[in-house]
């Protein structure tokens, strides 16, 4: 007689929650409920959805606005799960949900905890210059990514990876962690190595203003920032009389820096757009707009009338 599949709640959203969801539902977990989120308006949709994954694949799938909604609850004790895996989904959930799994709840960070616990974990490891993160499973307790550890992999950063390459990578890396992570769930012997959370931080959310580049920002600063924040993120930018400059794609250049400023400055040299830090760090800028309209060297002094242009302070 074949063993009885375990079974499982998902809580999931983003592209970390379709792939994770695949990763279940090909090892065979039985997944009795899908929670996930009304995608919010106006929000940039670069990521597949977890709603739609469910209805292809005939799964009860509901999306409530609270996750302390009492219907929840009820929702989630009569699915009577082994497991509840939390995958990118936006919500802390309470003590209440996370004691209805009779094995345990579980949740994917897309950073090697105990570093980067909170918020938008890649966009932070990008614009502080880190050169590797990653994915880890954990166990979920009240106080957020405190848990002990089940699983991590690393990837890379490269010093031109924009926040979105990376996160291609980090699901790659949860996909991993989660396939090779089941088996040993399952089987009641997982690892759980707890966290030495005096080796990382806590990060909070990121906004839009967020992206405006520091007047006084040095040329590397400014290139973490560009990638950590560009498109389908909100971006980089600053204004300089009236006009609204984002910067989009940045390189670091090999030649020595130029004279240090006050401020970092955007200079058309030829055919090249330079962005230079206020520490003289000279950064060529691969893709840059004007006002929301491509903006290039022979644009911008069409516009400026001058071929170096500043942020306004």
């Amino acid at each position: 007689m074949s063993a009885v599949p375990a079974s499982a709640i998902v809580f999931a959203y983003h592209q970390v929650g379709v792939r994770c969801l695949r990763v279940l539902l090909d090892a065979g977990i039985d997944v009795r409920l899908v929670v996930t989120h009304r995608d919010a308006p106006g929000e940039t949709l670069w990521f597949d959805s977890v709603a739609a994954l469910a209805q292809q694949r005939g799964l009860r799938c509901i999306t409530p606005g609270d996750p302390a909604d009492p219907a929840l609850l009820d929702a989630a004790r009569g699915a009577a799960p082994d497991f509840l895996f939390s995958f990118y989904y936006r919500h802390m959930l309470g003590t209440e949900l996370l004691g209805v799994p009779r094995r345990g709840a579980f949740n994917m960070h897309g950073s090697l905890l105990p570093a980067y616990r909170g918020r938008a974990p890649v966009n932070w490891a990008v614009l502080r210059g880190e050169r590797e993160t990653g994915a880890t499973l954990h166990v979920m307790e009240a106080k957020p990514d405190s848990g002990p550890i089940v699983d991590q992999c690393a990837v890379p950063i490269l010093i031109d990876d924009t926040a979105r390459e990376v996160f291609d990578k980090v699901v790659v890396a949860a996909e991993i962690v989660l396939a090779r992570s089941l088996p040993g769930l399952v089987a009641g012997h997982a690892p759980r190595r707890p966290q030495n959370l005096g080796a990382g931080s806590y990060f909070g959310g990121r906004r839009p203003e967020d992206g405006c580049i520091p007047a006084a920002a040095p040329g590397l600063q400014i290139h973490h920032l560009v990638r950590a924040v560009s498109p389908p993120y909100p971006g980089a930018f600053f204004r300089a009389r009236g006009h609204r400059i984002a910067i989009h794609r940045t390189l670091p250049l090999p030649s020595a820096a130029g004279e240090p400023g006050k401020t970092f400055r955007l200079v058309a040299s030829g055919d090249t757009l330079l962005l230079v830090g206020a520490d003289g760090q000279p950064l060529r800028v691969l893709e840059a707009a004007l006002d929301g309209t491509p903006l290039g060297p022979a644009r911008l002094v069409e516009v400026f009338g001058a071929a170096v242009v500043e942020p306004e302070v």
